[in-house]
């Protein structure tokens, strides 16, 4: 292909995402930039080493200064922003700027509409840019749309996901695999979704449901921000019913309500003892270090049921992916699932198969091909009709 790929963010995602580039994209360079560069050298030696070759680049980078940002991007052909979802928005005008396509991880749908509304400057630049590339949002709407493209009609869409540790450890039985604002912006903000055919925004941590998963019994699930993405918006008029939960081990939504239910997420200022401080911003150190302590092997469980008709019949399809930490990578499953699935998203734009523009994840690219890309990359997905 001989592209230059970049990487903002040379975390957990990021790094998973350069390694799928190194290995499918047949790149001419990946550069991984983070604002600590021996954090950037580091992966991205991880990378080389892995794939036998110098193929990644480490570069210093503040994603927050457009003359930095734009200096770093000069010579991109696509860039994975794989940074705290809110600043992808300020990453997405540089790049066009720059015209250079994007990717992003995405994580909360108001912010990726930001990334949406600049549809026409993408377009002059003659560049494409699709938000929300990552797990949930992400993937888990290709199974969604999935069905969509294969049932001759979809009535209901419900959809699952949650990465959790392999030996929970109590009160909260869970792992903190990636940046802990986005954690809170899921439990805190308004879940968007299709009902009876109207768009709802419904509140979070709530509609709990028991869930059965084979390999660990049973589960729970609740509704979540931000994992329907744009899909509700996009399917509207074809499907009545679309929504997305969070999956968990049992307990743990009625433990992270009491911190909804008290305030701890408030962004409003508070004074204590004569300091002023916001209690998300509080919860997001305690809490955020508390949780990153916990070290285990992940598991990642995403499911998706449709249901509709085929072939003149009533049908209920259901898809099932059950993944664990690689051995011999070392990559965990949320950054295969992620990190794999923004970078097959990337190559789809570098071999100019996307249109130009802000593209809706759920319409950029099509998700019967998308869950065949990640099945090469060794990701077992079960589908029962």
């Amino acid at each position: 292909m001989n592209k230059t790929f970049a990487v903002l963010g040379a975390g957990m995602q990021g790094t998973a995402a350069a390694y799928d580039l190194a290995q499918f994209a047949e790149p001419a360079r990946i550069k991984m930039a983070d604002r600590h560069l021996e954090h950037a050298e580091k992966n991205s030696w991880r990378v080389n080493d892995m794939v036998g070759k110098a193929i990644c680049e480490p570069f210093a980078v503040d994603a927050l200064n457009a003359t930095e940002l734009a200096a770093y991007l000069s010579d991109v052909d696509v860039v994975l922003s794989c940074l705290p979802y809110w600043m992808h928005p300020r990453v997405a005008e540089v790049a066009i700027a720059t015209k250079t396509s994007m990717v992003d991880l995405g994580g909360n749908t108001e912010i990726s509409m930001q990334t949406l509304k600049l549809d026409e400057a993408a377009k002059a630049a003659g560049v494409t840019l699709v938000p929300d590339t990552g797990l949930a949002p992400g993937l888990v709407n290709n199974l969604g749309c999935y069905f969509v493209e294969n049932m001759d009609s979809v009535d209901t869409v419900r959809l699952y996901c949650g990465v959790l540790p392999q030996h929970p450890k109590p009160p909260f039985n869970y792992k903190l695999t990636f940046n802990v604002e986005g954690l809170v912006a899921e439990y805190e903000d308004q879940a968007v979704t299709l009902t009876d055919g109207a768009i709802r925004l419904v509140p979070t941590l709530e509609e709990l449901e028991e869930i059965h998963i084979e390999q660990l019994g049973k589960m729970e699930a609740f509704t979540t921000s931000g994992g329907t993405s744009t899909a509700p918006y996009t399917l509207q008029g074809t499907v009545a019913n679309y929504c997305y939960k969070t999956i968990r081990f049992p307990g743990h939504c009625e433990r992270m309500k009491i911190f909804k239910d008290c305030g701890f997420w408030g962004m409003e200022p508070i004074c204590v003892d004569g300091v002023t401080i916001k209690p998300r911003m509080l919860w997001h150190k305690l809490m955020g270090d508390a949780l990153a302590t916990f070290v285990d092997q992940d598991l990642a469980i995403v499911r998706g049921i449709g249901i509709g008709k085929k072939d003149g019949k009533d049908a209920k399809w259901q898809i099932d992916i059950y993944d664990l930490e690689d051995p011999l990578t070392g990559f965990t499953a949320m950054e295969r699932l992620t990190g794999f699935s923004c970078a097959i998203y990337a190559i789809e734009i570098a071999e100019c198969l996307t249109e130009k523009g802000c593209l809706r994840y759920e319409s950029a690219m099509k998700s019967t091909k998308m869950l065949a890309e990640l099945q090469k990359r060794g990701v077992e997905i079960k589908f029962k009709k």
